[in-house]
């Protein structure tokens, strides 16, 4: 009875062994249960029309959704999923890691523009998987669509009238997406990079390389700052300012796009022969402003299209386009079409400004724009006062007339229906990092690039210098450049990172 009696009790005590053994594992991490799990890699087409999922699979990726928490501060609780794909390395004998790469947004789909990446930068693709990751609430995953009639509010417009106007649009964005008020707030950057993360560990990856572009360089920043020591090597290409990242971040971009619009005059000036706009830098420019003072009093007619003063400066701001002659020559075109409307006579669009004109008037399918803003309005509280921004678009009129009203005006976030679950990420770490970007770059500004390369102490700053294009690297986005290609693919390949900042020169067409 007694031998019984202590084989019974070995037996009850091995197996509150057992019991105990997950809750102690569960409560030292609790993601545990989601790192335990095991993504099903199937067929990156969704069907037969999903051209880009087609792509992929030709590429020889996967693709797969990982499970993750809504609130992180709540691994327990409800989930969603992100969808990601990985690229096998083309030459696996000498792999390096896997390499996750994000081109921007924010609210963009990574999933299929990793194979732009390999396509571009064949010698990464040759010495890493690539993997390209949906953000929280985009594309494959569980995604989020307000059904918004329009991606945004637009500019301000000339004066107070047009003002009201855009702020009414913003206030029925905003007003859409209350019925996801619960989903809101944990649409952050600092989810997306603990998503990542757990993407990471879900892959048996101890540490990633990464490669972000323009959002893509914060969503870095930020995962840097939480996961300091799960990161090898990393590169941000047009890197944003981390202080300053969220809905009001635009605030800063009217003399950088200013700047932009002056080296497109001062190379339509040298081209007068096609577009006639000016002779010179200041007439090409006073052109531009003629084009902006008549849509102020009236709609241009393009084609079958009404031209304001609310959309013009989002016309324009294809200037960022890219810097080069292709770039600029359909830029041009695009600016001599409205001059002519401008002054009366008939304008037939260019297929740029058809685009153009008819994506702005189009609804925001996908849910795209709503996502970008749920993700910037959850980084970062901004004002809920309407007439802080319209006071600050005055004050800017005279040097900023026609970018200031786009740049400085209140979005959707101003009347939005959730706050922020959390604080902004300070991001101030000595993390080895590489940063490349052009000083003349319209959307992450060079001031931007600079304050993050101060939070990043370890950093080492490639500068394109004579460059307006938003983004350097592998010509994915903009021109390419072989000296800042170099500096990158010396980074990621070999690991060398630069000794001290230096200068690329811009190329002139």
């Amino acid at each position: 009875m007694i031998r019984a009696a202590k084989s019974a009790a070995a037996l009850a005590a091995l197996a509150l062994t057992v019991l105990a053994a997950p809750a102690a594992e569960a409560a030292a991490d609790p993601l545990a249960a989601l790192r335990a799990q095991q993504p099903l890699w199937h067929s990156c087409a969704t069907g037969p029309d999903d051209a880009a999922g087609a792509d992929l699979d030709a590429a020889g990726a996967r693709c797969t959704e990982v499970t993750v928490p809504l609130d992180y501060r709540d691994p327990g609780g409800r989930t969603i999923g992100v969808a990601l794909s990985r690229l096998p390395a083309t030459d696996p004998a000498h792999r390096l890691g896997t390499l996750f790469y994000n081109p921007g947004g924010p609210g963009v789909p990574a999933r299929h523009l990793a194979l732009a990446l390999r396509q571009a930068a064949p010698a990464l693709g040759a010495r890493y998987d690539i993997v390209g990751m949906d953000p929280r609430f985009v594309g494959a995953g569980t995604p989020l669509d307000c059904g918004w009639p329009t991606a945004g509010p637009g500019s301000a417009g000339p004066d107070r009238l047009t003002f009201d106007r855009a702020a009414e649009v913003a206030k029925d964005l905003a007003g859409r997406c209350a019925p996801y008020r619960d989903l809101l707030p944990h649409a952050s950057t600092r989810n997306t990079a603990r998503d990542m993360d757990l993407v990471r560990s879900v892959l048996g990856e101890p540490r990633i390389a990464y490669l972000g572009s323009s959002y893509g360089s914060y969503l870095g920043e930020v995962y840097l700052q939480l996961f300091p020591g799960r990161v090898g090597r990393a590169v941000f290409d047009a890197a944003m300012d981390p202080d300053r990242f969220g809905p009001d971040l635009t605030a800063t971009q009217g003399p950088a796009m200013g700047a932009a619009l002056t080296a497109w005059a001062s190379w339509a000036a040298r081209h007068d022969d096609r577009h006639h706009l000016g002779v010179t830098t200041a007439e090409v420019l006073a052109s531009v402003e003629r084009v902006r003072l008549a849509a102020g009093r009236g709609p241009l007619t393009v084609g079958s299209h009404r031209v304001d003063g609310r959309v013009l400066p989002q016309v324009l701001w294809t200037v960022s386009a890219g810097d080069d002659g292709g770039a600029y020559e359909e830029f041009s075109a695009l600016v001599r079409v409205l001059a002519d409307a401008a002054e009366g006579r008939p304008a037939r669009p260019t297929a740029l400004l058809e685009a153009v004109l008819t994506g702005l008037a189009a609804p925001d399918t996908g849910g795209y724009a709503a996502v970008q803003t749920a993700i910037m309005c959850a980084d970062r509280a901004a004002s809920r006062d309407p007439l802080g921004y319209y006071r600050d678009i005055q004050a800017h009129r005279a040097d900023e007339p026609l970018f200031g009203p786009l740049t400085r005006n209140l979005t959707p976030c101003t009347y939005w229906p959730a706050d922020p679950a959390e604080p902004p990420t300070r991001v101030r770490n000595a993390v080895p990092v590489l940063l490349v970007g052009a000083d003349g770059d319209p959307a992450a500004t060079y001031p931007g690039q600079l304050s993050a390369h101060r939070a990043l102490a370890a950093s080492r700053l490639v500068t394109l210098r004579g460059a307006f294009r938003h983004t350097v690297y592998a010509g994915l986005f903009a021109p390419r450049d072989t000296c800042v290609d170099a500096a990158v693919d010396r980074y990621l390949l070999d690991g060398v990172l630069p000794a001290q900042d230096y200068d690329c020169p811009a190329a002139r067409s």
